[in-house]
């Protein structure tokens, strides 16, 4: 069931879960996060309902953050990119202060491991179940040849993101939204992949925030 949030804008509806609903807030990650081994010294990291009242945040970042349209050549035609997307560069004011929140709270939990801050920040808008993004690695930069680590927010309607070894093996998938969160650690981004496919379900929309550590895209 969703929420009386629902704004027209641009064409599409966001519309936010009855329990997300109120002030947007940023939970704690002490003694909250479940670490799950992947192989080849990959790992994710996943804390659910971290941030509550996303519904209302969604909102503000959708009204306010400059998305834009990509398009790309495939095969003998360009095509329009399935989702909108903006970055911020290190240098760049993040759009809303809840967002520095988060990667404060980011670096105060994950800096000794990766012995660095998150510094860019990403932003996907998903606009129904026809956006999507294909099998991929973020490796371009230090990424490709090096462990580093991406730090994905999910705000909005829930999607499922997939993850499977490069090469072969057996997947997982989490369905994720509604202030999720989900950091893939170590060699992931080199020996896995993931994706967030189409789906023919009605669903509303969805916000991913990555955040990044420097040099890695």
């Amino acid at each position: 069931m969703f929420a009386t949030l629902s704004t027209v804008l641009s064409g599409f509806v966001v519309q936010g879960s009855l329990f997300d609903l109120g002030r947007p807030d940023i939970a704690s990650l002490d003694g909250t996060v479940e670490r799950v081994a992947l192989s080849d010294s990959a790992w994710i990291d996943i804390r659910r309902d971290w941030i509550s009242g996303s519904a209302q945040l969604v909102d503000s970042l959708v009204r306010t953050v400059p998305f834009q349209a990509e398009s790309r050549p495939m095969y003998d035609r360009i095509v329009d990119v399935p989702r909108l997307t903006a970055f911020y560069a290190e240098d760049d004011d993040l759009p809303d202060p809840l967002l520095d929140a988060m990667r404060t709270q980011l670096d105060a939990h994950y800096e000794g491991e990766l012995g660095e801050r998150f510094v860019t920040a990403g932003l996907c808008l998903y606009r129904d179940g026809r956006d999507s993004v294909t099998w991929h690695g973020d490796t371009i930069g230090r990424g490709a040849v090096s462990d580093t680590m991406v730090a994905i927010v999910s705000l909005g309607a829930k999607r499922t993101l997939k993850l499977r070894p490069r090469g072969g093996g057996t997947g997982r998938r989490y369905d994720l939204g509604h202030g999720d969160l989900l950091v893939m650690g170590g060699s992931c981004q080199r020996t896995w992949e993931h994706a967030v496919p189409k789906t023919a379900r009605a669903v509303g929309p969805r916000l991913s925030i990555q955040f990044r550590p420097t040099g890695c895209r």
